[in-house]
């Protein structure tokens, strides 16, 4: 398990070259930031996107869209960024001895030395006190299902240690943000917002797999299990299962939000959403090379467009 050498300048291997961390933010701040994987931005994408689909689809279904749902989705944004970092650190904390042994996570803030755990948990818990003080400004459902993913932010960590699915736990509470944003605007848990919740776990499931790819070597050699090692040889079947799943739990649940209330240009529209992200997930697989770590990298960092892309035909129906 030779790897590379620390990076220059505490640089974290995976991060990319030109991050803001390490070019503009201060130096007393950067470890931090690293922990927090502010230096890699894709992670906080992949866990406010479900947030904005799930608003979106809720004004959907009632057809009442609020000026309050402008700060639904900017306390979405900010919360996400902290509890994305709070969630990091967390994994961080629990990893760090796993960490010191695998070659691209070996520079991470506590095995390299720059961050000690004591400093890795008040970080975390200052993270966390900020996000619950915007979670405060939504509605009580809202807020208790945001208290409620605590419990599988804490889980995750330890999920590659007893299954060989830990990405489904990664999408259990990478997606949760889809129940609570359609909550915070609707003021209840509802089909739509379940069936899309199953359908983000599908998508986590299919670019997570891809990210794991890249440390099959280490893990099999440290015992952590994951979907890349188990799927192995047959892991695009598997990532073409997870592609219609995500397709069509996130059709059934447009239409279940748009009809009977939307017209049918904002159904069709909005039905073009998961449509267009199927065919952006397929150009993916046409990619899909698990001997090539850096494609593997680049493959997963293109989900942020993936998840884009049905929210930019959601906000259509909107206007329609």
């Amino acid at each position: 398990m030779q790897g590379k050498a620390p990076m220059p300048d505490g640089q974290v291997a995976d991060a990319p070259a030109d991050n803001w961390v390490d070019r503009y933010a201060p130096e007393a701040t950067r470890p931090y930031l690293r922990l927090s994987r502010a230096d890699r931005p894709i992670g906080t994408w992949l866990l406010l996107i479900p947030c904005w689909w799930g608003l979106a689809l809720g004004m959907l279904s009632d057809q009442s869209p609020r000026w309050e749902d402008a700060w639904i989705a900017l306390g979405c944004g900010l919360g996400a960024w902290l509890m994305r970092g709070a969630g990091c650190t967390w994994n961080d904390i629990t990893d760090r001895d796993f960490d010191a042994q695998v070659a691209r996570t070996r520079s991470r803030p506590i095995p390299s030395g720059q961050v000690s755990v004591r400093g890795a948990v008040i970080w975390m818990g200052a993270q966390s006190l900020l996000a619950f003080c915007i979670l405060l400004t939504f509605n009580r459902m809202a807020i208790s299902l945001g208290v409620l993913s605590l419990l599988l932010v804490t889980i995750y960590p330890f999920a590659k240690r007893f299954t060989w699915w830990p990405q489904v736990f990664l999408g259990l509470a990478f997606n949760w943000g889809a129940l609570l944003a359609w909550t915070a605007h609707t003021g209840r848990v509802e089909l739509p917002a379940a069936l899309l919740y199953l359908a983000g776990i599908c998508w986590t499931l299919f670019y997570d797999t891809i990210y794991a790819h890249q440390d099959t070597e280490d893990d099999a050699l440290i015992g952590v299990k994951s979907t890349a090692r188990l799927f192995g040889d047959r892991t695009s079947h598997w990532l073409k299962y997870f592609l219609v799943a995500t397709v069509a739990l996130m059709a059934a649940s447009v239409v279940d939000a748009a009809v009977p209330d939307a017209s049918l240009i904002a159904l069709i529209l909005a039905l073009t959403g998961p449509w267009a992200m199927g065919w952006h997930m397929a150009w993916q697989l046409r990619g899909f090379d698990p001997s090539d770590d850096k494609r593997m990298l680049h493959l997963f960092r293109l989900n942020r467009d993936t998840g884009l892309i049905p929210l930019i035909f959601f906000c259509a129906a909107l206007l329609a």
